[in-house]
């Protein structure tokens, strides 16, 4: 099953950068529903709502009002853009038979990379009452939490796929009719 913020598919971001065959890849951005016209569009209707506002007070000679309330267009503008500049931020995680990297991109352009060993590596779905459970890539002693954007089906999609491309990778199947 796919989800808008789960890219589960065949293996081709960054597969120049490792001698070894890439196994699985996710590459996990977190929701946004707001287009950057969608954004514009609502600052636009809470200016018109807010100055309308803040005119009848001003007539009615609580004029005071009028810098709360630009006050709150401001606040809401920074809250409303901030939350869409976080719609640059990504996590990609790349399985070779070696290692599985956890690249992540930050809203500004910055990157940051993970590598834990494949030979050992667990995938923990740790269940949190009355909250998204939490996925975690563990070995060795190093304990990874990935995906935090994601839903609760998204994560239980992602664990499982992880799952399955672990036990490929540690359980070939080889398909020669002469070894059979």
């Amino acid at each position: 099953m796919e989800h808008d913020s789960v890219g589960l598919g065949p293996p081709s971001f960054v597969q120049g950068q490792s001698p070894w065959p890439l196994l699985f890849e996710a590459q996990i951005t977190p929701h946004r529903s707001l287009s950057p016209r969608g954004l514009a569009l609502i600052l636009g209707f809470l200016g018109v709502v807010s100055l309308s506002v803040t005119t009848m007070f001003w007539f009615l000679g609580a004029w005071p009002i009028a810098g709360f309330n630009g006050g709150e267009m401001l606040l809401a503008a920074f809250l409303l853009r901030a939350h869409a500049r976080s719609r640059k931020a990504r996590e990609v995680l790349l399985l070779t038979t070696q290692a599985l990297r956890i690249l992540r991109f930050d809203e500004n352009g910055g990157r940051t990379e993970q590598s834990l060993p494949a030979g050992w590596l667990n995938v923990i779905l740790e269940e949190r009452p009355g909250r998204v459970p939490a996925l975690y890539l563990a070995t060795h002693g190093r304990v990874e939490e990935v995906a935090r954007v994601l839903g609760e089906p998204q994560k239980r999609d992602l664990a499982e796929a992880l799952k399955d491309a672990l036990h490929g990778m540690r359980n070939p199947v080889f398909d020669n009719p002469q070894l059979g």
